[in-house]
Parts: structure tokens; C-alpha cells; sequence
């Protein structure tokens, strides 16, 4: 009944995520490389009537590339979106979307005007009602087909350069799957020839603000097929934990008890089947993944590769990930040193952060840990477990974020492998976002963790750290300044003491003590810090 009831709002609400517009899905569209499609309240390009927004050229960086891919004009993704598009509409204030009908994150109401914060919970926090209602929703986003966006099933040479347009319908939990296959796919060369050193989405300084737009549009995508607007992606704090706790039936799905590959038939999760996960059977058929169902999810977590994946992250791992300064570093790709998203990400080790790609820590842990499905870069967001465990990883750049508070600077402006400079805008989605728009406060997106409004001591550090990192990088100063103030309060005392004996010897009965020498040889200028 709840499906049923669910699957109607479906008709009366317009949902909207990422990836190609159905409305610009056709050989016009591409052959004039516009998606500028009207806005349902006026029936104008982009709302432009009622001043939401225009239909403009794109603006695309120019800012130079790392070295790690050596080709231009291979892959429809470079310069995204320009190869099928180059004018899209270009939103005004707080208004967003492919045809400017949505509001910015952080925004509601019919002008947009109207600021919300919501609350992101710990899955275990949930009660029994919200946790079945959370797995109704999964269920559903996976039988109900996505009104406004299709995939491509060819590029754009394949698409006789937009005149035989290849798309298909895809249902809204596969919609994501797919875009997170598209963006980490290899390029195709031609032939039999591939180039596998690229991804738009890992292994470079986008790995964090991409994933947070991806978590922000499913999480759109469910309050929109729903009507429940106060939905909130729950995250699996996983620190220090044993095993896989949300691996039962009673959450995420247990083990199958003849299959240790497979889930529990008890699951509903179980009768899944998952998309874009045979990258080499699409290579060399030089195809893209067309959404065809290729089995069930495979899950047996613990039964990996001990030698690379030990164990699930530990709370020291965090901290220790906290607190490095630096958001990026090096060639800002897999092999960086002593950077804070190479770290969680896990190609660094959690204890010394420096980079060792046949190790995997924090993120990369959970993907090994979980041995099937989500062990697969391309097709890991076939398992729903994978929404929990980003929700994580986002809340600890949050905690970066809040920690340091870097700059927008920060955030590297050039030289990061292909798609991940601040201005490049993220590949596959539409309407368009750039990195940078999400290097910052979770809150200024409209949403929040629970576990970081909490009052406690975690907050407390995360809250001071950052005035205890300025207090040493000025300690010498500080030091310094104390020395200097000594010595002029010594020289000054003297010069009085002198001053006053010389106006005419005031005996010591009536003379004021400024300071007893012993008292003297005690003062010392401290910091707190």
C-alpha cells in the first residue's frame, strides 16, 4: 500500500536531478548544441519572463590541465558539457535547474527566498517507521522510471554528431548509477584501445565536491518522487566498527544462507539487479552501458584481500585525517602526499598520509571491505550501501571544512588532472555545477549532520583546532614579544628608579616599590594556547 501510495505522487510532482534533459534529448537540441527548455510557470527559455534565467552561452575554464591524460578532443567528456552542448540556461539568484524551475540547495519556496537547514541522521538513530520508510523509498526510486532525464547509450560520434541521437529511459536509482559509471568510464579510443588513467569523479581534488552534488540530487530525487520534502539521506558511522553492521536483513540486507556472494532472500535488496558493471565487455565492443540488468548485487564483506584491506577505518584514522592542513598536494591525483582528500579518499595511509595506492584506507576500506558489488569503481553504486557509507565521507570534509576553514583558493585553480580544476564544471550533470561551488559549509547547501550538532567534545575540538593551529604558527612571535616586553619593562624600571634618586633621595620609608627584585625574576609572558 505504501509503494502504491508512494507511486502515484509520482504523477503529480516533476522530479529533477543530472544527466541529460529528455526535453534536450533529441536531434535538434544536439545538432544546435542548446538545452535551454522552457519553464513550465511561463512557458519561457529558462524562465526568463518571470527573470529566473536566460539561455547563455557556457563559459567554460581555460585554466591548464595536469599531465595524467595526454589527449584533446577523444572523449565527449572533455569540456563538459560542449561536445553535445554549448548555451544552457544560466540561473538568477537563488533559482536552479536545467530550465531554472528548482531552487538552489538550501532554498525552498515558490520565489526561492526561503532558507532551510536540514538534518542528516545516523542510521541507527532511526526509528523502526523511519528505517522502513528509508528502504521503501530505495525500493521505489529502483521501479520508478525518471520523468526528466534519459542516458546516452552511444557517444557522440557514435550519435553521427547529434543526428542519429542514442538514449534510453532508465529507472531514478539507476539514473545514478549510471552517471557514476559515466563519469569514472575509460575513454575509448578506437579499436580495442583504451585509456584507463581518468576519472572525473576519483582520485583528484573533485573526488569530495562531486560526490556532495551527487549525494545532494539523489537526495532531491527521493523528495521529489515521494512528496516527503524533509527526507534526509541517513549516513553509517562506521568507525572502529567489527564488521558490516547495516549488512542484515533488517537494514541493508543480509547474507544468503547457501551464497556468501549473494543477499538474504529476506531483503528486498535482494531481487536487485545491477547496471554498468562489465567495463572491459564494453570496451571492447567500444560501447557505453546501457543500463542492461547484469545479475544480482554481489556483497560478502570481510572475505576480501586482507593484504590490502586490513580492517574497516578506525576513529585514530579519521583524526589523524583531520588533521592534515592541506587539502591537496603534488601532481593532486592518487599518488599525493600529505593531502587531506588523498587521505580519505585512501590511496594515502590513514597514520602517515603518504601515498600508497596498493594499500586502502577510509574510503576506499569500506569499497574493498564490502568484496562484491561496491568493490567496483564503476558499478559501486549499485549497492545501496553505498549512499550510507558517502554520507559518511561527506560528513568528515565537513568536518575538514569547519576545522580549517580554508578559502575558495584553497581549492586547486589549475593543474589537477582533466575535470577537477575549481572552475571545470562536474561531468555527467545537467544543469551544470563547478568544483568550487562546493568547497564549503555543508550549511550553506541547506543540510547538516547530526552527530555535528551535538554539543560534545568532538564538536568542541573541531571548533577550537583551528585557533589552536594559528597560536602555533605565531608561537615564535608571541615568544618573541614576550622577551621584548621583559626587557623594556626592565630597562623602563630602571630608568626610574634612577629618575627618582636623583630628584633628591627619597628614602626607601617613603619611596613607592615598584617591584621587589625576586618578584621580578618570576614574571614570564605566557600564551594560553
Amino acid at each position: 500500500m505504501l509503494l502504491f501510495a508512494l507511486g502515484f505522487l509520482l504523477v503529480i510532482l516533476q522530479p529533477s536531478s543530472g544527466q541529460f534533459p529528455r526535453v534536450c534529448a533529441n536531434t535538434q537540441s544536439l545538432l544546435s548544441k542548446e538545452c535551454c527548455p522552457p519553464w513550465d510557470g511561463d512557458g519561457s527559455p529558462c524562465g526568463e519572463l518571470s527573470s529566473r534565467g536566460s539561455c547563455q552561452n557556457i563559459l567554460l575554464s581555460l585554466a591548464p590541465l595536469g599531465p595524467q591524460f595526454p589527449f584533446s578532443g577523444v572523449d565527449d567528456r572533455e569540456d563538459w558539457p560542449s561536445v553535445f552542448y554549448n548555451r544552457t540556461c544560466r540561473c538568477e539568484g537563488n533559482f536552479m535547474g536545467f530550465n531554472c524551475g528548482e531552487c538552489k540547495f538550501g532554498f525552498s519556496g515558490p520565489n526561492c527566498t526561503e532558507r532551510q537547514v536540514k538534518t542528516r541522521r545516523n542510521i541507527f538513530q532511526l526509528t523502526t517507521s523511519e528505517k522502513n520508510k528509508f528502504l521503501a523509498y530505495l525500493n521505489l526510486a529502483k521501479n520508478i522510471p525518471s520523468q526528466d532525464y534519459v542516458i546516452a547509450t552511444g557517444t557522440y560520434t557514435q550519435m553521427n554528431n547529434g543526428s542519429n541521437p542514442m538514449f534510453r529511459d532508465i529507472n531514478v536509482y539507476d539514473l545514478f548509477v549510471w552517471m557514476h559509471y559515466y563519469a569514472s568510464r575509460d575513454t575509448l579510443l578506437g579499436g580495442s584501445n583504451v585509456w584507463r588513467d581518468i576519472d572525473f569523479a576519483h582520485e583528484a581534488p573533485g573526488f569530495l565536491p562531486w560526490h556532495r552534488v551527487f549525494l545532494l540530487l539523489w537526495e532531491r530525487q527521493i523528495q521529489r518522487i515521494t512528496g516527503d520534502e524533509n527526507f534526509t539521506i541517513p549516513y553509517w558511522d562506521w568507525r572502529d566498527a567489527e564488521d558490516c553492521e547495516v549488512c542484515n536483513d533488517e537494514y541493508m540486507g543480509g547474507r544468503h544462507p547457501t551464497n556468501p556472494n549473494l543477499l538474504s532472500p529476506a531483503s528486498i535488496f535482494s531481487s536487485w539487479q545491477v547496471i554498468c558493471t562489465r567495463s572491459e565487455e564494453y570496451n571492447s565492443q567500444e560501447a557505453l552501458c546501457n543500463a542492461t540488468r547484469e545479475g544480482p548485487i554481489r556483497r560478502n564483506p570481510g572475505n576480501n584481500d586482507k593484504s590490502r584491506t586490513p580492517r574497516l577505518p578506525s576513529s585514530a584514522d579519521v583524526e589523524f585525517c583531520l588533521s592534515l592542513t592541506q587539502y591537496e598536494s603534488g601532481p593532486m591525483d592518487k599518488m599525493a602526499n600529505y593531502s587531506f582528500r588523498n587521505t580519505l579518499e585512501g590511496f594515502a595511509d590513514p597514520q602517515t598520509a603518504i601515498s600508497n595506492p596498493a594499500q586502502s584506507g577510509l574510503h576506499n576500506a569500506l569499497h574493498i571491505y564490502m568484496n562484491g558489488s561496491m568493490s567496483q569503481v564503476q558499478g559501486s553504486a549499485n549497492d545501496p550501501v553505498f549512499v550510507l557509507h558517502h554520507a559518511f565521507v561527506d560528513s568528515i570534509f565537513e568536518r575538514w571544512l569547519r576545522r580549517h576553514r580554508p578559502m575558495l583558493e584553497v581549492y586547486p585553480a589549475a593543474n589537477a588532472p582533466i575535470g577537477h580544476n575549481r572552475e571545470n564544471y562536474m561531468v555527467p550533470f545537467i544543469p551544470l555545477y563547478r568544483n568550487g561551488e562546493f568547497f564549503k559549509p555543508s550549511r550553506e547547501l541547506g543540510y547538516d549532520y547530526e552527530y555535528l550538532q551535538e554539543p560534545g567534545l568532538e564538536s568542541f575540538q573541531d571548533f577550537l583546532i583551528p585557533y589552536l593551529q594559528q597560536a602555533r604558527q605565531i608561537w615564535a612571535w608571541l615568544v618573541g614579544a614576550a622577551v621584548f616586553g621583559g626587557i623594556v619593562t626592565a630597562v623602563l624600571t630602571g630608568l626610574i628608579r634612577a629618575c627618582r634618586k636623583k630628584k633628591g633621595g627619597t628614602s626607601s620609608e617613603i619611596q613607592p616599590l615598584l617591584i621587589e627584585s625576586e618578584d621580578y625574576n618570576n614574571i614570564s609572558y605566557q600564551s594560553n594556547f
